[in-house]
């Protein structure tokens, strides 16, 4: 018998420690691999390159509403599939993948609760939803929350991910434009703040819609803002566009939005905003 042969035979086998496949994250800012759970602790944003990942409504509504006083709204009912699309999938089995994938019923989620005492409804769009794409549920839900917030007589805050209409519902999808605008209409007769956060990306039907008419904008530091894409205005104009063109820093220089925030402060900066408003009015 070899050396090798008896030596396993005397050591115990172990079996093979298997590593958890969501131990690591990489990075889309730098390409840096960064442990999953440093990631979460440092608010999803990478503490190597401060890049602000995109995160989803349930993480969203942990970072901001004071411990316990978060209650999701129910998803508003909306006919699926009005108009039996079909391109290489159908509709209906897109919306159940999405669903699997994402255990929400559709892009917007809406939430009452308290921001640092503020009694608030907050709406998160989740890009991870078929790129957050405003359709009827998406409309609908939009409509929800600005009259759960006239019902409770408190600010709607929007945290807006998109990457605009959703092209399986056509028209009907660009419907929620106006609906949207006719919205915050009712909230600014009710004379309650309407105030948008911008999230990367931002773009299409949303940012033509009620992505850009908060009464108070801010944005994610780098978040990319736009209606159409780079190459097509480049194409348009025959011009080169600067780098930074359609980037947070970019609408803030050329004061198209009030605010970047980094999400560390994000909590803390809607809670004084709303607090100044919610004053503003009862005055």
């Amino acid at each position: 018998m070899s050396w090798l042969n008896s030596v396993r035979n005397v050591l115990p086998f172990v079996a093979k420690r298997e590593t958890p496949e969501n131990l690591w994250h990489k990075c889309k800012g730098c390409g840096q691999m960064v442990f999953t759970k440093e990631l979460e602790e440092n608010l999803h944003v990478c503490p190597k390159c401060d890049h602000h990942d995109r995160i989803g409504p349930k993480i969203r509504f942990a970072q901001l509403f004071d411990e316990g006083s978060c209650s999701e709204l129910p998803a508003p009912p909306v006919p699926e599939d009005p108009l039996k699309f079909r391109d290489q999938k159908r509709y209906t089995d897109r919306l159940k993948a999405a669903r699997t994938d994402n255990s929400e019923r559709d892009a917007l989620v809406n939430a009452r609760g308290a921001i640092d005492g503020h009694r608030v409804v907050v709406g998160v769009q989740d890009f991870g939803f078929m790129g957050g794409s405003m359709g009827l549920a998406v409309g609908e839900a939009f409509v929800r929350g600005v009259e759960a917030a006239i019902e409770d007589r408190v600010p709607y805050v929007i945290f807006t991910a998109s990457g605009g209409a959703r092209m399986q519902e056509g028209i009907l999808s660009l419907m929620q434009m106006p609906r949207s605008t006719v919205a915050i209409q009712m909230l600014h007769d009710a004379g309650l703040p309407y105030i948008v956060v911008l999230t990367d990306p931002t773009s299409g039907g949303v940012m033509a819609a009620y992505a850009m008419l908060g009464d108070i904008q801010i944005a994610e530091p780098k978040a990319t803002l736009a209606f159409t894409g780079r190459r097509v205005i480049e194409s348009t104009i025959r011009e080169k566009l600067p780098e930074d063109f359609q980037t947070s820093e970019y609408y803030l220089e050329h004061g198209m939005i009030d605010m970047v925030v980094h999400r560390k402060d994000l909590r803390e900066q809607l809670g004084t905003v709303i607090g100044y408003l919610s004053a503003r009015e009862a005055a």
